[in-house]
């Protein structure tokens, strides 16, 4: 986790790592550790993804197609202060939808705790799971859950995991935007 390596220089973050969703985890880094400059290694080479994610904080985007010197060039220039996408990539196209940036704006105010308890929650688990998973009480996790809803401005438990989902890479805003639409989540 990013508060254990607080020296860290730089952060790698796949889109699709297990346990978050998209973008989120993403934006909660970008508001909670944001003199950190993390670069996105993934898969998806889609220019709308690339747009998305320098759009939600990433300093750069770097495909794991991409040869070793790609690769280098990318870290130098993230480690030089410099935002570093693919050659070709416009990110002067796209602006991130409103609703979007509302929910990475909620999702910057939660702790790390309630950020990894909204990710449990949508993964369908129950509090006393959570609570078992991450050995505290479940009055602990009943106290996370308010909090998320709260700050997320949302009733339940559902309508938080629905909003999340609206930050996932296949996202109808991205579809919508006529690139394509094949990038998985």
């Amino acid at each position: 986790m990013v508060e254990e390596n607080a020296d860290a220089d730089l952060l790698f973050l796949d889109l699709n790592m297990p346990g978050v969703s998209g973008f989120s985890a993403l934006a909660w880094i970008r508001s909670n550790h944001a003199s950190l400059p993390t670069v996105i290694v993934s898969a998806a080479d889609d220019p709308a993804i690339i747009r998305r994610s320098i759009q939600h904080g990433a300093s750069g985007f770097i495909p794991k197609s991409s040869p070793i010197g790609t690769l280098e060039a990318g870290i130098r220039a993230v480690l030089d202060g410099e935002v570093w996408v693919p050659e070709g990539i416009d990110l002067r196209d796209d602006r991130l939808d409103s609703e979007e940036a509302k929910i990475a704006m909620a999702l910057s105010s939660l702790t790390p705790h309630q950020f990894r308890v909204l990710m449990m929650l949508g993964e369908g688990l129950l509090n006393k799971q959570i609570a078992f998973q991450l050995g505290v009480s479940e009055a602990t996790i009943k106290a996370h859950v308010t909090a998320v809803l709260r700050k997320m401005n949302v009733n339940n438990r559902t309508q938080a995991v629905l909003a999340v989902q609206q930050l996932r890479i296949s996202a109808p805003s991205l579809l919508d935007s006529g690139s394509g639409g094949d990038a998985a989540t």
